[in-house]
């Protein structure tokens, strides 16, 4: 199993508590990822919005791109999956931009390929905002012409939404054969496009049975694809506590969302802009991508165990989410990560 984390460039996780003690602020990003590398941890997720999702639109936020490139230049061996929405970059200039990331940070750079929900963000930054299935369309033709700039001399390209004629991208991306390009999605027009043109699969939280059965569904895709196979990530929140009661009291504070929650609107906006295969409650949003339904909740024996049961059902990587970042990571890189790694994980399931 790799550890990774979701790099904390909205100030939280938790839309009812204001202040989680974790600055939206480059020097907090910073102390943050260096000190990942030191206790064992191998990725780190920037999230892409320009408005706050969690702590409301008028709260700060942290851009993913610049972010990405000045921890590309102070980190060492941590990867940067960087989130990036094809309605917000034109493919050949953000290919261009990912290489040169990549370059400076000696091959670390992936991608986190990512449909827009959010139509109110798209409105105020002057961003035209695709209906579902067209949001795929156009991704398609966004993931074509990334990968042929970084792939040929000179790259053209004429299609419904982008056009390109011989243009040239030196210095290629280090990475080979290409930068990993991750995605996330539940809708049939998601799982069809990453069976197709994608690396790895990113799921929401949820138990083991459910992730199981993505699993195998996405490998089944590609297989029939003839392609090589996928690898699985997981969004997870961690509760970690000294006993199963203290956990479970944790969970009680920070599900207690009510209406008048700063991000309950984007909620709304949320459900109405995506496919989703289940319910989801108001509960489930006051901790952000149904992270609590993986179940990483209880002392370090519960919670490593719970890992290996993902590990069975073919999870390769997990995204995890803490509060506060810096000092619950630590506590879980020293009391959760030894016990996972000492203890086979066994067959798949």
């Amino acid at each position: 199993m790799r550890f990774g984390y979701w790099l904390p460039v909205f100030g939280g996780w938790l839309r009812n508590v204001p202040d989680e003690g974790m600055e939206a602020t480059w020097e907090y990003v910073r102390r943050l990822a260096q000190r990942s590398e030191a206790i064992g941890f191998d990725v780190t997720l920037i999230a892409e919005l320009n408005l706050n999702d969690i702590k409301g639109p008028s709260a700060p936020s942290l851009d993913a791109w610049s972010t990405a490139a000045a921890l590309a230049a102070v980190t060492e061996r941590l990867e940067l999956m960087v989130a990036v929405r094809p309605t917000f970059h034109l493919p050949a200039l953000l290919a261009k931009q990912a290489a040169n990331i990549d370059n400076i940070s000696g091959g670390r750079l992936t991608l986190n390929v990512v449909s827009s929900w959010w139509s109110g963000e798209a409105s105020q930054y002057g961003v035209a905002f695709d209906q579902h299935d067209a949001r795929y369309a156009r991704t398609a033709e966004w993931l074509e012409v990334v990968t042929g700039m970084w792939s040929e001399r000179r790259f053209s390209f004429a299609g419904k939404y982008y056009r390109v004629e011989g243009a040239i991208l030196e210095p290629k991306p280090l990475a080979r054969p290409r930068p990993t390009l991750y995605a996330g999605g539940e809708s049939e027009a998601a799982k069809d496009l990453i069976a197709r043109a994608c690396d790895a699969y990113l799921m929401h939280g949820d138990p083991p049975e459910r992730i199981a059965a993505k699993v195998a569904d996405m490998r089944a895709r590609r297989e029939r694809l003839g392609v090589a196979p996928l690898t699985f990530g997981l969004a997870a929140y961690v509760v970690l506590a000294g006993s199963e009661a203290a956990a479970q009291r944790e969970v009680a504070r920070i599900t207690d969302v009510r209406q008048s929650a700063a991000g309950y609107a984007n909620y709304q906006d949320w459900l109405a802009n995506t496919q989703l295969e289940q319910h989801v409650s108001l509960e489930d949003y006051s901790v952000s991508n149904r992270g609590l339904r993986a179940g990483l909740v209880g002392t370090a024996p519960q919670i490593a165990q719970r890992i290996r049961e993902f590990e069975r059902a073919g999870v390769d990587l997990l995204l995890l989410q803490f509060s506060p970042q810096h000092e619950e990571m630590e506590r879980f890189a020293a009391e959760v990560m030894p016990l996972v790694e000492t203890v086979p994980a066994g067959p798949p399931s």
